[in-house]
């Protein structure tokens, strides 16, 4: 029997005798535990960006993993491992942890008469708060939080509404699955003072928060959503405009500022007036929010870069997306900007003139809309302006679809992957037993150093 297939079944014995989730990650510790903060002992001399350290999280099965926070929530995990927690990643506090996030879990595209269905391969599969520890080269799982409702059921990452999000089906595409209004597509976090949470969700979109043990306590969603149904608070307090958000593009990044308020990055320009034209645009949105009054306080336009430029190898704009916002002081952000391939990050200060809410671009008549502008700023909109810090398809050692970044020091990044979970789109992400037919890309925190601080 291959070592995989013991641990998982050892794994499941751990499970049924109540042993803690902690000795289950345990069982995914195979480097050396030579303690967290690695990533200085590497003295930088190179005046380039670059890898001073990688650690990488080990097989944990996923029903092991969801069993143990909510029991009898996972019943097939189709030989899926724990992944998909390079959503977002923020400092913990202690050296070497971070807070990251689960996405809806695993999830694909399968072609039926001609049209692609999306997938949920473990249906009850719950999104999960999980702190971490780098530990030499291994990714050790500390703690793990579900997200839940208010009365204390999994809020899963199935789809919420007919006709706006996808329909959601089986792992082969051919049995539908039901409509979840409490579901969740979490791709951002922080941590407040009070020990609670902040989530961005690609859904509504809506921003999403969370006591310290994972219950959502209010959903923040756009005007007019009229999200119905669901088993915890729903107000709608965002800008209607973000209802023409992309399909999979709704709020990705996410930062706290120093003062307390969020940041929300819409992922890809809204599809507006229609959706030729959100493909077409390089202009996305960034939202500032106040927990204390509850409300969106300012909105900003954001620039692509062209996407030859962020990805030598992409000629097809609509690739680009904001993945990550990391508050570095002030009133200033780190921007990701990405494709699946590369990634570059760029410094913007959040200017108070630069506040476009509540005014023409807001307004979904609008025509032209923000999207259509070629040249926003010459049109005489106040976009942000920016100053690259790194291109991280330049680093050796970064690998793709990085969706989370943290600050370590002045000088010094964590980023972590998003692995999907090991799958891929297609009929050829299953074997003809319903198993999953890994990719093989791990879920890493890599640290980089920058040549110059921030």
């Amino acid at each position: 029997m291959p070592p995989h297939a013991t641990g998982r079944r050892h794994a499941q014995r751990l499970v049924a005798g109540g042993v803690p989730l902690a000795v289950i990650a345990a069982l995914a510790a195979t480097g050396p535990a030579a303690g967290a903060g690695d990533e200085g002992s590497v003295a930088s001399k190179s005046r380039a960006a670059h890898v001073v350290h990688t650690a990488t999280l080990g097989d944990i099965p996923l029903g092991a993993f969801s069993n143990t926070l909510l029991p009898g929530s996972v019943d097939n995990d189709r030989g899926v491992d724990l992944g998909g927690i390079g959503s977002d990643i923020y400092p913990a506090g202690r050296k070497g942890e971070f807070w990251t996030l689960t996405d809806r879990g695993h999830n694909g595209q399968i072609k039926v008469d001609g049209t692609k269905r999306r997938t949920f391969p473990v249906p009850g599969f719950d999104p999960a708060i999980v702190k971490i520890r780098v530990a030499g080269d291994t990714v050790r799982v500390l703690d793990a939080i579900p997200i839940t409702t208010t009365s204390g059921r999994p809020v899963t990452g199935l789809s919420n509404q007919a006709n706006r999000d996808e329909a959601p089906y089986s792992y082969d595409a051919r049995t539908p699955l039901a409509f979840n209004p409490n579901g969740l597509d979490t791709e951002g976090i922080v941590r407040a003072a009070d020990g609670s949470f902040w989530l961005a969700d690609e859904y509504g979109p809506s921003l999403v928060h969370v006591s310290a043990r994972g219950k959502v306590l209010t959903r923040y969603v756009p005007e007019g959503l009229r999200l119905t149904g669901a088993d915890y608070p729903v107000v709608e307090a965002l800008p209607s405009v973000l209802l023409h958000r992309k399909i999979n593009r709704g709020f990705e990044g996410l930062a706290q500022l120093p003062a307390g308020d969020l940041v929300m990055a819409v992922q890809s320009p809204l599809s507006l007036p229609d959706t030729d034209a959100g493909e077409a645009s390089r202009t996305t949105r960034l939202l500032r929010f106040s927990p204390k009054k509850k409300a969106v306080t300012a909105e900003y336009a954001y620039r692509f870069d062209p996407v030859n430029v962020v990805d030598p190898s992409e000629d097809d704009t609509s690739e680009l997306k904001i993945s990550s916002v990391v508050a570095v002081g002030g009133n200033r952000l780190l921007v990701e900007e990405r494709t699946d391939k590369a990634a570059r990050l760029h410094l913007v200060r959040l200017d108070r003139a630069a506040n476009i809410l509540g005014g023409p671009w807001d307004d979904d008549t609008t025509s032209p809309s923000l999207e259509q502008l070629d040249d926003p700023a010459g049109s005489g909109v106040p976009v942000l302006s920016k100053r690259l810090v790194v291109d991280l398809g330049t680093v050796k050692g970064v690998p793709g679809k990085i969706e989370g970044i943290a600050r370590v020091d002045r000088d010094t990044l964590a980023l972590i992957n998003d692995n999907d979970f090991g799958m891929t789109d297609g009929e050829g992400a299953f074997d003809a037993q319903g198993r999953l037919v890994d990719s093989g890309i791990e879920t890493s925190v890599i640290y980089v150093r920058l040549p110059r601080g921030i």
